[in-house]
């Protein structure tokens, strides 16, 4: 083995760095010790090679090519290896003659590649478009930097749907960050963060519909386009022109740092200060994440951005504010131990409990009180034709705080009655010479007023009367009734709307499934029955568990919000919902073939390869939308072949999503983390019997096992031994070290009932995910959307 690395390190050191300005040859490569070797676009706009980052720290990339220019300050476009700087020593960019492009560090371990081969002669050319080409001698392009985008598009680069613009981490840290820009399964072009505890899409705006925000989502072709006038289109009818629309200009589109999407122009390379043509937004602190949980984000064109930790809250890191804040008090469940705190003209979005329109204000506090997880409440009207409205909408956690004057509300901050801060702290900025923008205001029920005030109103009410008294007491009586009564029913038929589906009654269901007679499956959560609506749709009606029962109504309700809100072709669709009294009961579509579980364990029929291909590539993308594409942060955590359903042309659906956080939900969120094991036995992740922090990597366990259940045909909770947590998994994996054949292992993994008829490549892949994704680390698993495009690269 040494003597092989010796060999391999004398021929690389040996392969030859001859290159024309623009080209590198097949056999040749650049080295970092060669500041001189780079590649220089034959218009020289456009140079390509290693870039510092830091002491003996570098990158492989692309930057506009500016004369007399600084290395540390060159406009970089694309980089190669952003989350793998390799060393100043001895590492090279290499084409070898198999056609495969590599990045090798000094330990000659390969960094990075194109992952391409080619019988012919290659070649890696700059274009004068800023696109880096691998080309082989017939002209087939073998791989471009334009199909594989760090943070800028550059003008006729397209934006396609497998592509994705993703931050710098920060100004001078240029490894993967927390925003992106990418095409989500509505075709809708959208940018999100995505950081440590919380993930949410912030542009266009969540809550406005997609033609309301002025997009169309009934294009699939999935493109986005920056033209050499400055004019930008994308599939979605989103468009804008270039302040400075026009020819002879140098132009690139980036999403910063800081989450904003701009469009940056020069004349020419000689002017070395860009200028910003196009953003996105104006006000940085409608883009999400800035601050973090538990901060406020502040802004004016004169000061810039300034974060700042509320009240009673501290830094987490204290050179990061992605981290946000942490507090510094311990809430409680005792409603009589709690004040408030008054923050002027600050917003809170996203994490309501619910919503509740025109609640009064003491309503809206003694709500917040009621809950033990409810952190603080915000409280904010509208003007509607001659009347004003009140809005309420109680906090469970604190992110994407915004203080504006332009807001026309207030927050209400929770703390313990105990808790004393040593002085009324500032925070974000102020716009005069006042020394404070909050307010204490302490909660304290029927409160006494100031003696001389209660002396007068006492002589006051002496004066009118005692027959007067009792009329205002009787009349105010009457409205404070019908104004709850009114509150109530309003908060009902948000509930309603807002889920987008009906309220069924519990005796309809009843009806429904012929008394609940039809049983067509169970589970932990709950027991599902075949029924036939009043309008002749055939449903799948879940009746959960005593567990769920438990819920109050508007905790049920606002959980099932959350799950309507969760749409997607991989995801069983919800039609309905019952909660009556103790009931609670979910109605879904009914899909005809049933389960997975059904469906592999037949003797009458066998699902084909090309079926259970599309039902892995099918289930993972539906996953892959729950972990990082929906507005909420859901954990399946119940991945099996029951929950697998399947429709009439056997696209397979997800079911009971969102149902662990529905089913269990505590009252108190810590850092997402759960207070007990979920799933069923041989498709649970180590993580759940070794007391780790849960993360989606546990669903994309048990979806590898499900996957090799598929592929096998046998049952993992079967399989199963006293010595090893999944004896499929070393089952299978025994099967592939016994030969170096892929025919061989493949064929004594197999399901017998494939009778050997499947694509061995297609099948190769699909077994090598699945044993990615049954790894015992969690941090050496897939995310569900790489598995998504693993697969979708051999479909």
């Amino acid at each position: 083995m040494a003597t092989l690395f010796i060999i391999y390190f004398l021929f690389m050191s040996q392969i030859s760095s001859s290159y024309s300005s623009d080209t590198l040859n097949e056999g040749s490569s650049l080295s970092v010790e060669r500041p001189d070797q780079v590649l220089t676009s034959l218009n020289k706009v456009f140079a390509a090679g290693f870039f510092p980052v830091g002491v003996n720290s570098y990158y492989f990339s692309i930057w506009f090519n500016e004369p007399n220019s600084d290395q540390l300050n060159r406009t970089i476009v694309w980089i190669a290896n952003r989350d793998r700087p390799v060393n100043g020593k001895r590492s090279k960019l290499s084409l070898l003659k198999t056609g495969n492009l590599i990045l090798t560090d000094a330990s000659l371990i390969t960094v990075w590649n194109t992952d391409t081969t080619s019988s012919s002669q290659t070649k890696l050319k700059l274009f004068n478009s800023g696109n880096l080409v691998l080309i082989a001698s017939d002209g087939v392009v073998l791989w471009q930097s334009f199909d594989h985008p760090t943070d800028t598009i550059l003008q006729e680069q397209a934006l396609a749907k497998d592509t994705k613009l993703v931050s710098s981490r920060s100004q001078g840290n240029f490894s993967s960050g927390f925003y992106r820009l990418f095409f989500d399964n509505d075709n809708l072009l959208r940018l999100a963060y995505n950081g440590f505890q919380l993930s949410s899409v912030y542009w266009p705006p969540p809550w406005l519909v997609s033609w309301e925000a002025g997009r169309s989502s009934y294009n699939n072709s999935k493109i986005a386009v920056l033209d050499s006038l400055g004019n930008f289109s994308s599939s979605d009818d989103f468009t804008f022109i270039s302040a400075d629309y026009g020819g002879s200009t140098q132009r690139r589109l980036k999403i910063d740092y800081d989450g904003n999407l701009r469009l940056y122009t020069r004349r020419n390379s000689s002017e070395k200060r860009w200028v910003v043509s196009w953003q996105a937004f104006s006000d940085p602190c409608k883009i999400h994440g800035h601050c973090g949980l538990n901060s406020l984000c502040s802004y004016d064109i004169v000061s810039g951005m300034v974060c700042s930790c509320i009240p009673g809250h501290k830094m987490r890191n204290s050179s990061d504010w992605s981290y946000g804040c942490e507090p510094e008090f311990k809430l409680t469940c005792l409603k009589n131990e709690s004040n408030f705190m008054k923050l002027l003209n600050t917003e809170f979005y996203g994490y309501d409990y619910g919503f509740f329109p025109n609640y009064t204000f003491s309503a809206c506090r003694d709500l917040c009180l009621q809950l033990c997880n409810c952190v603080g409440f915000q409280y904010s009207y509208f003007f509607a034709k001659d009347k004003v409205g009140f809005n309420c909408y109680p906090k469970v956690l604190l992110v994407n705080g915004y203080k504006t004057p332009m807001f026309f509300g207030d927050f209400y901050l929770r703390f313990p009655r105990n808790y004393s801060f040593s002085a009324l702290p500032r925070f974000g900025l102020t716009c005069s010479n006042k020394l404070n923008s909050t307010i204490l205001m302490p909660t304290k029920y029927f409160q006494r007023q100031e003696k001389e005030l209660a002396t007068f109103i006492l002589w006051f009410i002496c004066g009118v009367g005692i027959f007067e008294i009792m009329c205002v007491l009787l009349v105010w009586y009457f409205l404070f009734t019908r104004s709850q009564k009114n509150s109530s029913t309003h908060t009902r038929e948000y509930l309603l709307a807002a889920a987008r589906f009906k309220r069924f009654s519990f005796p309809e269901l009843k009806k429904a499934t012929q008394n609940f007679s039809k049983e067509i499956g169970r589970g932990s959560s709950g027991i599902v029955f075949k029924g036939v609506l009043s309008d002749s749709r055939v449903a799948a009606i879940k009746r959960l568990n005593n567990e769920a029962n438990c819920q109050g109504e508007a905790e049920f309700l606002t959980e099932v919000n959350i799950i309507g809100r969760v749409n997607h072709m991989n995801l069983i669709a919800m039609l309905g919902y019952c909660v009556e009294g103790r009931h609670r009961l979910l109605v879904y579509e009914y899909l005809e073939h049933g389960s997975l579980t059904e469906n592999l364990s037949r003797n009458d029929y066998a699902l084909s390869w090309k079926t259970r291909f599309e039902i892995a590539l099918g289930t993972a993308k539906g996953l892959a939308y729950l972990h990082e594409e929906c507005l909420e942060w859901v954990l399946h955590c119940d991945v099996k072949p029951q929950n697998i359903l399947l429709g009439s042309d056997f696209t397979p659906k997800v079911a009971d999503f969102g149902l662990s956080k529905l089913l269990n939900r505590s009252g108190e969120l810590e850092d997402h983390q759960f207070s007990r094991i979920r799933g069923t036995r041989g498709y649970m992740a180590p993580e759940w019997v070794t007391n780790q922090i849960i993360t989606s990597k546990v669903d994309v366990y048990s979806y590898g096992i499900v996957v090799l259940e598929m592929l096998t045909g046998k049952n993992s909770a079967t399989c199963n031994d006293q010595e090893n947590r999944s004896g499929l998994v070393k089952w299978v994996r025994e099967k592939v070290y016994e030969s170096s054949k892929v025919a061989t292992w493949l064929g004594n993994i197999m399901d017998p009932l494939m009778e050997s008829e499947y694509d061995l490549e297609k099948m190769g892949v699909l077994l090598g995910v699945a044993l990615k994704c049954v790894e015992e680390k969690k941090d050496a698993r897939p995310s569900m959307s790489q598995v998504v495009k693993m697969l979708q690269d051999h479909d």
